[in-house]
């Protein structure tokens, strides 16, 4: 069950202390996303007429770090009261008196529950007729997870906090997930009757279900058959893992719609990514944020790519490279560092050792090895020689190189900018440019070579050159 009779509250006020940590749990990240916004993701997938986020533990940064990104998302604060219960109840109290659906609850820092899993759970909850329906999972270990005790015909008779359980109670399996359907009436009616007389002073919202079967309604179950859908997150160890699994299925994704991923162990790939059929990604390879890779592209080993745009049969090895271009058939590295605003033309050139920012490099052009290119525009068939290296910065403002088509540098050519080659131009080795070339010119800056003989044999006698000098000047 989605569309407009569903309301989805997601839990994201607690402080997180276990992750010992200035940032709120909710919003450290895996997969590109903060963890709470994978869960708003998920529930935007499902359609509900209304999206609550309860916040309260730095709420104003949590409130910072989503709204733009989620912008069908309302914010809820949750007062000194604490516990679930109290905040599924300022929630519910948000939304508008006419709305009589399904109330569907989330953790903000269970990041795993995908969107068909929450389906099959609404349609459960539906099929059931019941007026609250839990998501449960059996486990090898229920430490820190509250209970699900049923009763002697196999429903759901309460839910037991880790806390408050008796030893039979705490050695039950079947663990509550922390998500659940409610109808909006039974909670209206029913969370103002949950106290905080527990071990932990707090409104649980596990309450309810015991509440319900007391006054003999029904309470549903709904145990899911992959329990990593159920992970929360509470400390860092915890983060490493969830993060692990989510990038697996990533990538597992990836690997059915056609790309070849050499080691899924090593490689990580963030949830915004999009990658074409026949996209090959080596070893020790990331594909961070909303990186683009067009069909063919080989990328990695050793790479880092993000927010890149990356297009079909391009070669990207060794490279990091972040708000970057890189054309069709192009080829970029080894151990070039591509900064924001590169954009390499096709059937270009980043060689090793080359690093390029706010550089327009055209199609088919040059940047082999050993060069810094910032704040230029480089036009068709260029090749700049090993160690070219524009300067942009005069310690005050950065100012642009321009250097036409079909300009080729010597090597070790520094472009001091503002500074324009024009079309066909060339450098001799060694040249400090500082005025336009024009059109087909030679420019060269270096004083004529004067050899100083003997100079070594008398400056530095006794030294292993002079030695071998003085031999060589022997057998001549």
């Amino acid at each position: 069950m989605t569309g407009n009779n569903l309301a989805i509250i997601i839990l994201a006020a607690g402080q997180g202390t276990r992750m010992r940590s200035r940032l709120p749990k909710v919003l450290h990240q895996i997969g590109g996303r903060p963890l709470v916004g994978h869960v708003l993701t998920t529930a935007g997938r499902l359609e509900a007429e209304h999206v609550e986020v309860v916040v309260r533990h730095e709420r104003d940064q949590v409130v910072a770090a989503l709204e733009k990104d989620y912008p069908a998302a309302v914010f809820i604060d949750q007062d000194e009261v604490p516990g679930t219960g109290r905040a599924v109840q300022v929630a519910v109290d948000a939304l508008p008196a006419d709305f009589d659906g399904d109330v569907l609850v989330l953790s903000g820092d269970c990041p795993l529950a995908d969107a068909d899993t929450l389906r099959s759970f609404l349609d459960a909850h539906r099929a059931a007729e019941a007026e609250a329906t839990l998501m449960t999972a059996v486990v090898d270990d229920p430490t820190g997870y509250g209970r699900v005790i049923r009763d002697a015909d196999g429903g759901v008779d309460r839910v037991v906090e880790q806390k408050d359980a008796t030893a039979d109670e705490a050695a039950v399996s079947e663990i509550n997930a922390g998500m659940y359907v409610f109808r909006v009436a039974t909670l209206r009616k029913y969370l103002p009757s949950v106290g905080v007389d527990n071990a932990q002073g707090e409104m649980y919202l596990t309450d309810v279900p015991g509440l319900l079967r007391r006054d003999g309604s029904r309470v549903a179950a709904s145990v899911v058959s992959d329990v990593t859908v159920t992970y929360g997150v509470n400390d860092r160890a915890q983060l490493a893992e969830v993060g692990r699994l989510l990038n697996r299925r990533i990538v597992r994704r990836w690997q059915l719609e056609g790309v070849t991923v050499i080691d899924p162990a090593t490689t990580w790939i963030d949830d915004d990514a999009t990658l074409a059929p026949d996209v090959t990604i080596l070893p020790n390879t990331h594909i961070l944020r909303a990186t683009a890779i067009a069909e063919g592209a080989i990328i990695g080993p050793d790479t880092t790519l993000v927010d890149c745009e990356v297009g079909a049969d391009a070669i990207v090895r060794r490279t990091d490279a972040t708000l970057a271009v890189i054309g069709a058939e192009a080829t970029v590295g080894p151990f070039s560092f591509l900064r924001p605003g590169t954009v390499l033309g096709a059937r270009g050139k980043i060689g090793a050792y080359v690093e390029t920012k706010n550089a327009e490099i055209g199609e088919g052009s040059k940047v082999p090895h050993l060069s810094y290119v910032g704040d230029a525009t480089i036009g068709r068939g260029v090749n700049l020689g090993a160690s070219t290296i524009t300067a942009n910065y005069d310690d005050v403002n950065k100012h642009r190189t321009v250097v036409e088509d079909e300009v080729h540098t010597g090597s070790h050519t520094t472009l001091v900018a503002p500074v324009r080659l024009g079309a066909g131009a060339k450098t001799g080795a060694g040249a400090v440019v500082r005025k336009d070339v024009p059109a087909g010119s030679l420019a060269m800056s270096v004083a004529p070579q004067r050899n100083i003989e003997g100079w070594v044999e008398k400056n530095r006698a006794g030294t292993g050159a002079a030695d071998a000098a003085a031999r060589t000047r022997v057998a001549e």
